[in-house]
């Protein structure tokens, strides 16, 4: 075979899946069809699991610069920093979790941030690298690959598909991709509007939701039919469709591009056939209202990384996991932005449910739950092990080790990690590194065992045992030699 592990794909996902197998040991190739990089705009931040997973990897002093500026302009744009829900501006991004927060970093700027940590970590992308063909045998995936120097055959022990939502690996390899049809697009431009006093106030209308200042232009549309929705967006069809939203008609002039995109809400019924694997946008596409799409990729990367890369060093297979974890995962965000986008249509009926969602939203303990809907926050894994701790199988929160260091800063390596008051003492066989505790900075937790991906595998809390079988239980299902 040419390599261990191919990724389709250099966006955020495969940037970072690509950077997790290489701390894992393994040296992936990733192929990009772009000639490169992607400096369209597209998300403007990153939920909490993700930015405290990229803490984990050294990149917190990079997203804390952006994260200044994607607060001055999610202020600047929306009158306040807080998060939405169905662009009602009333979540509280850490009224659940307090002292845990995301990242308000546009996607260009994150994806620099990621290229230069894979660099950093010695992994090539190739740009310019098309997939065209995908066979699969049960000992390895081979893609054909048109090149800037023409076309070339590469073989693979895998193969994950990270290129987006119209994903050729997902296509190629047959797998089902069912889910329910746009209800409305979404066009965003920065352009000019001739006879800007024309336009209505930015809010809901009767033919759907415009926004627009300076020169930022978008609509929500709900009325419309695009006849080719690979086409580029241009200045006619947002013209078009601001006469649909708003009933009035005026020019856009300097128009310098856009983006459309739709809320249809699609998933892949499997992430994994064999030896190809799907991640992000590839195994699930939705509106991106309450900006969870990055978030939910980028954990696909962290949780698919350490795995894929144990089960190409042969030690243990967990891919099935996977998809038994991501998968609902996914499921749960498709659910509440289909939600989102019944409380953006049009009328007088959806008016009167939204005066009656927002009411609620002012209460502390729906406006928590909205938060952690958001988030991610309050998903547990299921274990495949008995695991009394309420945390267990969650995404660990930060925590300060023996009152003064981060735990960001003891999981750099990428490595499982056991804090422990007795970790001296306990032989894991060199399987995870092993840090003695005085104090966990958190009520509940004595020690902990976390994954690589973050999520708690074992803990323990005061006046427990330190020392149990299902300790030894999580440390063979998760790192078996």
């Amino acid at each position: 075979m040419d390599t261990d592990v191919v990724v389709v794909g250099a966006g955020p996902v495969g940037l970072l899946l690509a950077a997790e197998l290489s701390l894992a040991g393994v040296r992936p190739i990733v192929l990009e069809r772009r000639a490169g990089p992607n400096e369209t705009p597209k998300a403007r931040g990153i939920g909490v699991l993700a930015a405290e997973a990229l803490r984990r990897r050294g990149l917190g002093d990079q997203l804390d610069r952006e994260h200044e500026k994607g607060l001055a302009a999610l202020e600047r744009d929306h009158g306040t920093t807080k998060t939405h829900f169905a662009w009602i501006h009333k979540v509280d991004p850490e009224a659940a979790d307090p002292g845990r927060h995301g990242a308000l970093i546009a996607q260009p700027a994150l994806e620099q941030v990621l290229r230069r940590h894979l660099a950093d970590l010695g992994v090539e992308v190739h740009h310019g690298f098309t997939v065209t063909g995908w066979e699969q045998s049960p000992t390895e995936v081979t893609l054909t690959v048109q090149t800037p120097k023409g076309e070339r055959r590469l073989s693979a022990g895998y193969v994950v598909g990270c290129d987006g939502g119209h994903s050729t690996i997902r296509k190629l390899a047959g797998f089902g991709f069912p889910g329910t049809p746009p209800l409305m697009t979404v066009r965003y431009a920065k352009a000019e509007v001739a006879g800007r006093d024309l336009l209505p106030a930015p809010g809901r209308l009767a033919g759907g939701t415009l926004f627009h200042d300076g020169d930022m232009i978008a609509t929500f549309d709900f009325t419309d039919d695009v006849p080719d929705r690979d086409a580029p967006l241009s200045a006619e069809e947002l013209r078009d469709s601001v006469r649909r939203v708003a009933s009035v008609d005026v020019a856009i002039t300097a128009f310098q591009g856009g983006l459309r995109f739709t809320d249809q809400a699609r998933q892949a019924d499997t992430y994994r056939q064999g030896r190809t694997l799907l991640a992000g946008d590839a195994a699930h596409v939705h509106s991106p209202n309450g900006g969870q799409g990055l978030n939910l990729g980028l954990m696909d990367a962290m949780n698919l990384g350490w795995k894929l890369a144990a089960t190409v060093r042969g030690q243990v297979s967990l891919l099935d996991s996977y998809t038994d974890e991501r998968h609902p995962v996914g499921a749960a965000v498709l659910h509440n932005t289909r939600a989102q986008s019944a409380l953006l249509r049009p009328g007088p009926h959806v008016d009167a449910l939204r005066d009656i969602v927002s009411d609620l939203m002012d209460l502390p303990e729906v406006n928590r739950h909205l938060s952690r809907l958001l988030s991610g926050t309050a998903h547990r894994y299921p274990l495949p092990y008995s695991a009394d701790h309420p945390l267990t199988g969650s995404h660990c929160p930060p925590l300060i080790v023996n009152h003064t260091t981060p735990l960001a800063d003891l999981a750099r390596s990428g490595r499982p990690l056991l804090l422990h008051p007795a970790a001296d003492a306990i032989d894991t066989g060199g399987r995870v590194d092993q840090v003695t505790t005085a104090s966990l900075d958190h009520a509940d937790l004595a020690a902990v065992l976390l994954r690589p991906d973050g999520v708690i595998a074992w803990a323990a809390a005061p006046g427990e045992a330190l020392d149990p079988p299902s300790l030894r239980q999580a440390l063979d299902t998760w790192f078996a030699a």
